[in-house]
């Protein structure tokens, strides 16, 4: 388990000031040139000019942030920590020109470089923090000129200042055994930390170290045993971390019985064995006990409960046995955080509330396989819970409903227990959480309301009869992969995942479910992979959407198992194949690499591209999806170009029908079928390979408002006699007639026609400008504009009049239903 960075109450000390005199001169020259330098410039602060720290040159410099002065006014002390500094230093910066720094704090930093050479410059310096600053290989030889200062690599004389050392996420390299020779002459140490440095072997000895408060090794590759004399004569040591490491053995009681122990970090080792006898040695200071993730057994330690300043205490995942009553817990009433999950512990915690008022409030509770057999009582009144883990345990009955009333709590997982159902009546699902796991349980009935923040369900292994067939979550920000669990709901008709950020590939199981689920959208995602060829034989898809995503692979050949497909929109990925067949009311495949020529026989099954030849008695409506009742429809959505222009269609009637096969690298003539698509209103064959004449039959498609076939290959002889053509594959050339020597009233008067001409032009594209711009960027005049050709279509086919109006009313009706049901639940509440 990773653990936060702990950063040393040292390191956040940026503003001490000590001034007791005016800042000298060529001191406020250093630092102004240091602050400027272009080799200090920090990633993460927004500083002007790229500024290290926002100083105020009107001030006197020894009161500018993370500047401290000595009495004549030179500049003794210096924290650069935690600024963001990523470029490299060398020995010509500044920082290495004040002759009487004594501090200096580099820590938290991104300086990615090999250690700088002229630290031997700063000979007064006693203090050197560069944990965590990003600096690279061994330190440098020159550090040992420092008289006050220890070299790691090397024996040093006169080191008897140094007091506080930070060298955290730096590659040392050493063994025990070097780190307890390097640090010999330090014995004035009283932090020492050295987390994540890749040190190895036995633990140092650091009996010797009689003034040390605090001891972080850890994150390296420690190795060995701890022996109960590396403790003697260690009375000031109050922080002890040595967890991710590979220590073993057992743990020496004399660790645990130093008086001023307050935190213990011991977690992530291989250490065995029990505790052993604690009553009365244990240090009463001790607030953080982390002993989990090891091999430790035996009878749980109870002498935990004399220690009355606990305020977390983790011994999850070892082998501790035995009963744990509760009502011993209201002695650590300052406990904040308890984990004893996954050990061979049972908890006595029974349903009935037994807290008392000096009960502990916990913020995060972890009692995994602890066997409980019932939600414990005492969690009624813990309204400060935020973590709280019930799974793995023989849980029966129902999920209560007070468990959703803590307002703080973010994370639940109450799986692998044997729960059947929720509470009734049900209340909405706490909105604050993230996480929720009811995985592997009996829970019967429909699913609930998922939470509105809710980053990470699962509801899988369960009894669920009933899951919402309509699924829909565009617009959204949701990442990570599509999960698999989805497929296990099989009454799913309709499921939007569009505009989000979802990738990874589709799992094979959606198209496996295309024989219940109508609508799948997943437009505008990240999704990777193939289009899996698993589509079911009795296919009910009538919407597929995969618009912009970074699918590749072919067109699968099962698609044309879905006979009611109405909308197949494909284009903007990497699509690799011939002509699909599997089409019908509106295919878009731009832009994609499909290839080949178009086939008579393919194009010849389209059937709502050809006239119908009961046209006057069928109905004309929208194309949705309508399988919920009640009203409720899902509503297709395409974005298609007309003349250019790129349009969202929100309302799409069934009349509709357009083919977009731009952008790929279709060869041959265009099949003489199209001209049979009497009902096509959009065509764009532009940006392929098409060769031959354009052919007559387009004439005939008096429906077609918008056709684009520029960028193909086609014949010269299929533009002739059209006089206001030009440019390739005409031999005429476009540019400004040749001028006439008229009169100078024929000029004036042609100046006049041309300026009507363009007048005319402009008046057009400023009143298209009106209806177009809107559309393309306004939602709701989309809806509104669609509303009326709607309505005007209405006007002309008066029998569509008659069935949209009954139509509202029947939702109007169905809607006016459902609200006094709904009021009428909630009277009854």
């Amino acid at each position: 388990m990773c653990k936060p960075v702990k950063v040393p109450p040292s390191t956040l000390i940026s503003n001490l000031v000590l001034v007791s005199g005016q800042c000298q001169s060529d001191q406020r020259q250093l630092l102004l040139e240091l602050n400027l330098s272009g080799r200090f410039r920090s990633t993460i602060f927004a500083t002007p000019l790229g500024r290290l720290m926002k100083w105020n040159q009107t001030k006197d410099c020894c009161s500018w942030e993370g500047v401290s002065c000595d009495a004549g006014g030179h500049v003794i002390g210096l924290d650069l920590s935690i600024r963001g500094i990523s470029s490299p230093i060398d020995d010509s910066s500044s920082l290495f020109r004040f002759q009487h720094l004594q501090r200096l704090n580099l820590a938290f930093n991104w300086f990615k470089t090999s250690f700088p050479t002229g630290f031997d410059k700063l000979e007064n310096l006693s203090y050197l923090n560069l944990s965590y600053s990003g600096f690279k290989g061994q330190i440098p030889v020159e550090i040992s000129r420092l008289t006050r200062l220890p070299n790691l690599e090397m024996l040093v004389q006169n080191l008897t200042r140094l007091r506080f050392l930070y060298l955290d996420g730096i590659t040392i390299s050493a063994t025990g055994n070097e780190l307890c020779r390097d640090l010999l002459p330090f014995t004035k140490l009283q932090v020492l930390s050295m987390s994540d440095c890749y040190l190895s072997g036995p633990i140092p000895f650091f009996s010797s170290f009689k003034n040390l408060r605090e001891l972080n090794l850890g994150d390296n590759q420690l190795s060995g045993t701890i022996h109960s004399t590396d403790w003697s004569g260690l009375s000031k040591l109050e922080i002890v971390d040595l967890s991710n490491n590979k220590l073993s053995g057992t743990i020496p009681p004399t660790l645990f019985g130093i008086q001023s122990l307050r935190r213990l970090f011991l977690s992530q080792n291989q250490f065995n064995g029990s505790i052993g006898d604690l009553h009365g040695k244990a240090s009463s200071l001790l607030g953080t006990l982390d002993l989990s993730s090891n091999k430790l057994q035996g009878q749980f330690p109870m002498f935990v409960f004399e220690l009355h300043g606990l305020t977390l205490l983790d011994l999850s995942s070892n082998n501790f046995s035995g009963l744990i009553p509760m009502s011993a817990f209201p002695n650590l009433r300052n406990l904040s955080d308890l984990d004893l999950s996954y050990n061979r512990l049972s908890i006595d915690a029974p349903a009935t509330n037994i807290s008392p008022p000096s009960f502990p409030t916990f913020t995060a509770l972890e009692l995994a396989s602890c066997n409980l057999t019932e939600f414990p009582g005492f969690l009624k009144n813990q309204y400060s819970l935020n973590y709280l883990d019930l799974s793995n345990n023989q849980i029966h009955g129902e999920i209560p409903n007070w468990i959703w009333k803590s307002i703080n709590l973010w994370y639940l997982n109450i799986s692998q227990n044997f729960l059947v159902g929720f509470e009734s009546p049900m209340k909405n699902i706490n909105s604050g959480i993230w996480i929720l796991d009811l995985h592997g349980n009996q829970v019967q009935g429909q699913v609930p309301i998922l939470p509105s923040y809710a980053t990470y369900l699962d509801y899988s292994d369960n009894n669920f009869s009933f899951f919402a067939s309509f699924f829909s979550l565009p617009n959204n920000n949701i990442h990570g992969s599509i999960p698999e669990s989805l497929c296990n709901h099989t009454n799913l008709q309709v499921l939007d995942l569009s505009n989000n950020s979802t990738s990874g590939p589709i799992p094979q199981c959606l198209f496996q479910m295309s024989r219940s689920l109508g609508v799948l959208n997943l437009r505008r995602n990240n999704l990777s992979g193939i289009i899996s060829d698993t589509f079911s034989k009795s296919c009910r898809l009538q919407t597929l959407n995969l618009n912009q995503n970074l699918l590749e692979g072919e067109v699968p050949k099962s698609l044309g198992n879905c006979k009611m497909l109405e909308i197949l929109d494909i284009g903007n990925n990497q699509i690799n194949d011939s002509f699909p067949c599997q089409l019908k009311n509106i295919t878009m495949l731009p832009p994609n690499n499909f290839r080949g020529k178009l086939h008579l026989t393919c194009l010849g099954t389209w059937k709502a591209m050809q006239p119908n030849p009961d046209k006057n008695q069928s109905e004309l409506k929208h194309l949705q999806f309508e399988d919920f009742g009640g009203g409720v429809k899902y509503q297709d959505a395409i974005t298609i170009t007309i003349k250019g222009l790129e349009l969202e269609l929100v309302k799409i009637l069934t009349m509709f029908t357009s083919i977009d096969i731009s952008y790929n690298n279709f060869e041959g003539p265009i099949p003489g079928v199209i001209g049979k698509f009497k009902e096509l209103l959009g065509l764009n064959f532009s940006h392929n390979a098409f060769t031959g004449s354009i052919p007559s039959f387009f004439g005939k498609l008096q429906q077609l408002v918008s056709l684009d076939l520029s960028s193909n290959s086609l014949r010269e002889a299929s533009f002739e006699n059209n006089a206001g053509l030009c440019g390739p594959p005409l031999k005429t050339a476009c540019g400004l007639p040749s001028a006439k020597e008229d009169s100078p009233s024929d000029s004036e008067t042609g100046s006049i026609i041309v300026w009507n001409h363009l007048s005319v032009e402009i008046g057009l594209i400023f009143g298209l400008g009106i209806i177009v711009v809107p559309l393309i960027n306004w939602k709701r005049w989309r809806i509104w504009y669609f509303e009326r050709i709607d309505r005007a279509l209405s006007r002309l086919f008066p029998r569509l009049g008659r069935e949209t109006k009954k139509h509202g009313r029947r939702v109007k009706q169905n809607q006016r239903r459902r609200t006094q049901q709904q009021l009428g639940l909630r009277s009854r509440e």
